[in-house]
């Protein structure tokens, strides 16, 4: 299972937790700007945005602070992003802005 996409790996897992996925949807904020998503997930009311960085470097603050804002933009609270790795500075300020990061370790584990 480890040798799928990152990707491919979230949209087993979210489809796994009962959500309906939208991939690569553009959906526009309330700045007047399009906003790009790898994925949009719909659970009910709940809404939930998803950017995949299948990157080898770490993801640092700099990105989680843009995704936060665009997601806010679009009105849509707790994004999530899935990468590899993450700094410890993204980690502090998703855990203050209420956004879940996710590794792919943590998605293999889930998945069994």
């Amino acid at each position: 299972m480890s040798r799928l996409s990152l990707a491919n790996l979230a949209v087993k897992y979210f489809r796994q937790n009962g959500y309906k996925i939208e991939k690569d949807a553009i959906l526009e904020g309330v700045s007047g700007l399009s906003r790009k998503f790898d994925l949009v997930l719909r659970k009910g009311r709940e809404k939930r945005s998803v950017w995949i960085k299948d990157w080898r470097r770490t993801v640092g603050v700099n990105m989680v602070i843009n995704i936060d804002k665009a997601a806010d933009d679009v009105g849509f609270p707790k994004p999530i992003i899935i990468s590899g790795k993450f700094s410890g500075h993204a980690k502090a300020y998703a855990n203050r802005r209420g956004i879940t990061l996710l590794s792919k370790q943590q998605i293999l584990r889930m998945l069994g």
